[in-house]
């Protein structure tokens, strides 16, 4: 071979495209899970894609699969970041009456669900849901009943654990509530009339009841 075809090959092989790597591209593993928060609280976890998280979080789904397992797997971590957030039980931190604290648990609760992207992952997440979701169901079933644990036992400084157990299982049918109404678009100011109305309600009931227990 002579020297001028050996030259032509080395440059021709030199010119030669370099293969792209295989490799995953790396990312914020937290800032991709606050990402798929923001979606599934804004859209819910059917209404959003494995390609809607992709683009959002800007990796490819093996990726996202890699990291996470599944997309049930990103959402799990999204309600924990969720749960993370300043919530209704916040509210109940630092008052000194019942009635200060259910206060400050449904006003913490309208102003969460209000903030930023409407509505609550928690209270009503999945409510409706296929039963290839079912799993989730439960598990998002499991985490409000801990949510109205929480409520229950924060009342309990004030009145009896079975007593306190009925008033958490209202004021979180009420967070429910105000979390659906949020979602179709009620103000901060609408759903405050609403806290102050059941506070009002649970304070006359119970005034009501002492008087009933007073009578001979």
């Amino acid at each position: 071979m002579t020297s001028g075809v050996k030259l032509f090959l080395v440059i021709t092989m030199d010119k030669q495209p370099k293969r792209r790597s295989s490799r995953p591209r790396s990312f914020d593993r937290a800032e991709a899970v606050e990402t798929a928060m923001r979606l599934f609280r804004r859209h819910g976890y059917e209404g959003v894609s494995v390609a809607n998280l992709t683009k959002a979080i800007g990796i490819a789904p093996p990726s996202l699969y890699a990291a996470f397992g599944s997309k049930a797997g990103l959402y799990r971590e999204a309600l924990d970041r969720y749960a993370e957030l300043p919530g209704a039980l916040d509210g109940m931190r630092d008052t000194a009456t019942l009635e200060e604290a259910i206060t400050g648990l449904l006003e913490a609760a309208a102003r969460a669900v209000t903030a930023e992207e409407s509505g609550c992952m928690i209270s009503t997440g999945l409510i409706e849901a296929g039963t290839e979701h079912e799993y989730l169901c439960q598990e998002l079933a499991a985490r409000r009943k801990r949510l109205e644990k929480g409520i229950a036992l924060g009342l309990e400084r004030w009145v009896a654990p079975q007593e306190a157990a009925r008033l958490a299982a209202f004021l979180f049918a009420v967070q429910q509530g105000m979390s659906v109404q949020a979602r179709d678009g009620a103000s901060l100011e609408a759903l405050l009339l609403i806290a102050r109305d059941a506070v009002a309600g649970i304070v006359a009931r119970r005034a009501m009841e002492s008087q009933n227990r007073s009578q001979p």
